[in-house]
């Protein structure tokens, strides 16, 4: 095989690799085959076209051009004029495919099902890198830079993944990029002729070093830099991501580390959560994302709220940076909650799904207490639960007490204005706020009297009179461009409905945020309620002094419409309204069995407790990490404090060795401690030159002191006596010549030098190079084995008796 194919199925192979970061985006894999046969296909287009040869550009002009016939024969072969050729029919199947496929990865979450469209973008786009990075390493011959396009291919494809094995895909793409470089460097280095010849044990003793392959000697210097550069940069790209701080992910998706610091303080922040939530509803399995049993006796008010998003700045609804805490055993007092407004205590047990894994605990609001393990901490402000130390939501379970708050119409029609401090901070529009917003608001409300009245009219508006419409596949937008686009067209989902809501509201005064979340769910013949990714969805909620936070639903055909916006409608009043002050649970009708409820004094678990059973059979999780990952840690952490020390500590071994007997016979391996000790201090050995000539050498180079120098033709005298003279005499402290050389050039050298010789000295080379020459020998053994093993067999088969005769 010759280096150009060589390097041609090195490029593909590094392509391939790469592109595996792709494949938790999409399921099933099957288009990776697709894409690894048409990759295959146009990398021996190339190789055949090279091979002619053809100029550089008609290579790359004949690879793109079978590209572009085998992705028609592929997606758009009805099309196609003969099955084959792109015509204009084609050409517009591409555009529609395409724009469908860009549409499809903005409705699905990952993993997303491989329609047409997001299949011609995953082959395509290993199709389009893959003929990048040919032309790059092999029609170019120039390796290095192919590793843009393949990082491009990677770094898209692991942001957009961000699961669990990232490290795994990681390594592929290395390996191949790696692998590239290694197959450019042997087919550079072929072209130089064969290199002959290698160190002689003698020229090694005096520390000269030959540029050879030789079995034995040392790995050319090419080869050695490159694979120094490329463990480096590894290294380096295994390490420092690692010390980096990680970023958060989605409220609804998967997600990395947690934000906000450990210890008493610290503060989090959020992502928009607009794509998340239109992924999950447009999902087309309704995989169950959480399940729990509650001893409410109706679940219609069972909202699982995640996050509130407090701040608009006219781009994006999201929630301001808060100070997080540690969990309280008893959560503060609700805010703005009076003692006159009736309070009913919850129970609930709640048990996530293996796969759901992100940063914001699901808690029915407001949560009095929580019963969890893990890293958790608590923010005040929202009364949200974030996850601490890469803490997620992935497969635990806990126990919530929290509680049901039941204003009255005319409680919140006679509701005090709230607190001035408050009402700053929750009624700030963005000025980029289309006037639309505020005049439709002050339009549908203008017969309203009270704020209560306004919120009203604004939900039945949203739900019932307004004339929207419900619909996922609407473009998503959450600025003030999106909410005035929402209420010309009226068509949106439950985000556009809840922030245009709250954005209304503040310009009527009423203090508004959205929350984020999921809706009850749906009741389970095991008494326990299913809640799944169709269930996500985001509401608004407004605050009135003495109610708090209350929840409104605008949301045609999702929820349910809270009971206090209907004080006339007895076919939608819930269960008797308990008496104001009532702290006791209330008796379920068809769920769970309900204990009593724990006191407010009380830790969840104990006695006087009674725990609701949990879903599933395990205990809670810890999410803590297991012994075996803290040994794992610390045994890496100790080789990565080790591997800087190694040269020093064998550069020290080596001269204790060499210098440890000085006299007569020794003088040689003193010899090459000096040499390597100049090597360590700047002074790369020279082959050409005589002892004499090197001891000038280190004493010119190294600005040796006279009586360093002195010591250093000594040294060199006595190695050509050595060497040479029939009857050498004994040299009486060659090892304290060698010290005085080494004194000299330290006391010459500058502090950089000093450092570098001492913890990074050159001559550890050598090392290396011993390891390679014991590895090439003993590829060399197993190599001349076989044909020995094989030749004796064949005459014991000729020999009478034998099986041959």
């Amino acid at each position: 095989m010759s280096g150009r194919v060589r390097l041609a199925l090195c490029a593909a192979v590094a392509t391939l690799c790469a592109s595996c970061a792709l494949l938790p985006l999409a399921d099933p894999v099957t288009w990776m085959i697709q894409a690894a046969v048409l990759l295959a296909l146009v990398t021996g287009v190339g190789a055949a076209a090279r091979r002619v040869p053809l100029a550089r550009p008609l290579t790359i002009a004949a690879q793109a051009g079978v590209g572009v016939l085998l992705l028609t024969l592929l997606f758009a072969r009805d099309q196609a004029i003969a099955g084959v050729l792109p015509g204009p029919d084609a050409v517009a199947e591409f555009v529609r495919l395409v724009e469908s496929g860009v549409r499809d990865v903005g409705r699905y979450a990952i993993p997303a099902p491989v329609t047409p469209g997001i299949r011609l973008l995953l082959v395509g786009g290993v199709l389009l890198i893959g003929l990048v990075v040919d032309a790059l390493a092999v029609t170019y011959r120039s390796a290095a830079p192919a590793g843009l396009p393949l990082l491009a291919l990677y770094s898209v494809a692991a942001g957009l993944a961000r699961d669990s094995a990232g490290w795994l895909w990681f390594l592929a793409a290395a390996g191949g990029y790696l692998l590239l470089l290694l197959a450019e460097g042997r087919d550079r280095l072929s072209q130089w002729g064969r290199v002959f010849g290698g160190p002689s044990p003698a020229r090694s003793r005096l520390g000269v070093s030959g540029f050879g392959a030789a079995a034995g000697g040392p790995t050319p210097a090419p080869i050695r830099t490159g694979r120094r550069i490329g463990v480096l940069v590894l290294g380096i790209a295994l390490v420092v991501p690692a010390a980096l701080p990680s970023l958060g992910g989605g409220l609804l998706g998967p997600s990395g580390g947690a934000d906000g610091p450990g210890g008493k303080g610290g503060t989090i922040s959020a992502v928009n959560p607009l794509v998340s939530l239109q992924n999950s509803l447009n999902q087309p399995e309704d995989k169950e994302v959480l399940n729990y049993r509650t001893t409410a006796s109706d679940t219609r008010d069972m909202y699982l709220r995640i996050v509130a998003l407090d701040q608009f700045d006219g781009t994006a609804w999201k929630p301001s940076e808060h100070t997080v805490m540690d969990v309280p055993d008893e959560l503060p007092r609700p805010p703005g909650l009076a003692d006159d407004v009736a309070a009913t205590r919850v129970n609930t047990s709640i048990s996530t799904a293996e796969w759901y894994a992100q940063n914001w605990l699901p808690l029915p609001y407001p949560a009095s207490r929580v019963d969890i393990s893990g890293q958790w901490r608590f923010e005040p402000e929202g009364r949200t639960l974030v996850g601490d130390r890469g803490q997620t939501t992935r497969g635990i379970q806990y126990q919530v007490e929290s509680l049901r708050v039941r204003p009255t119409a005319q409680q919140l029609a006679s509701a005090p204005p709230p607190p001035e401090k408050l009402r700053r901070e929750f009624t700030k529009v963005p000025a980029s706020l289309p006037g639309v917003v505020g005049a439709t608001a002050r339009q549908v409300t203008r017969d309203a009297v009270s704020p209560y009245d306004k919120a009203v009219k604004l939900q039945d508006w949203f739900a019932l009179d307004g004339g929207f419409s419900y619909d996922t596949e609407v473009r998503a937008g959450s600025g003030s461009e999106a909410i005035a686009r929402f209420l010309k067209e009226k068509e949106g989902f439950c985000v556009h409905f809840a922030f245009s809501m709250a954005a209304m509201a503040r310009t009527l005064g009423i203090p508004s945020r959205v929350a984020v979340g999921f809706t009850p769910g749906t009741r389970q013949p095991d008494g326990t309620t299913s809640v799944g990714l169709k269930d996500a969805h985001a509401w608004p909620e407004l605050y009135f002094e003495g109610a708090g936070w209350t929840r409104f639903e605008p949301t045609p055909s999702r929820g349910s419409v809270p009971e206090y916006t209907l004080p006339d409608n007895p076919r939608h009043t819930g269960p008797a309204t308990p008496a104001p002050g009532t702290s006791h649970s209330a008796a379920p009708s068809d769920g769970p069995s309900a204990g009593p409820t724990c006191a407010s004094g009380r830790q969840q678990g104990s006695t006087d407790c009674a725990a609701l059973p949990a879903e599933s059979g395990g205990g809670p999780s810890d999410g803590g990490p297991s012994p075996w990952t803290v040994a794992i840690l610390a045994v890496a952490a100790l080789l990565v404090l080790l591997l800087p020390a190694i040269p020093l500590l064998w550069r020290a071994r080596i001269r204790r060795r060499r210098l440890g007997r000085g006299r007569g016979a020794d003088v040689l391996t003193a010899w090459s401690e000096l040499i390597d000790t100049g090597w360590d201090f700047g002074i790369p050995p020279d082959s050409a030159l005589t002892p004499r000539g090197t001891a000038t050498r280190l004493a010119r180079v190294g600005g040796l002191p006279p009586e360093a120098a002195d010591a250093a033709h000594r040294m060199a005298a006595a190695v050509e006596e050595a060497l040479y003279a029939p009857r050498p005499r004994s040299v009486p402290a060659p090892a304290t010549d060698v010290q005085l050389v080494r004194a000299g050039l330290h006391s010459r050298a500058s502090h950089t030098q000093r450092l570098r010789a001492r913890f990074a000295p050159r001559s550890a080379a050598r090392l290396l190079w011993s390891l390679t020459a014991r590895w090439t020998a003993f590829r060399l053994r197993c190599t001349t084995s076989r044909p020995a093993t094989a030749s004796r067999r064949a005459a014991a088969s000729l020999r009478p008796g034998g099986r041959g005769a």
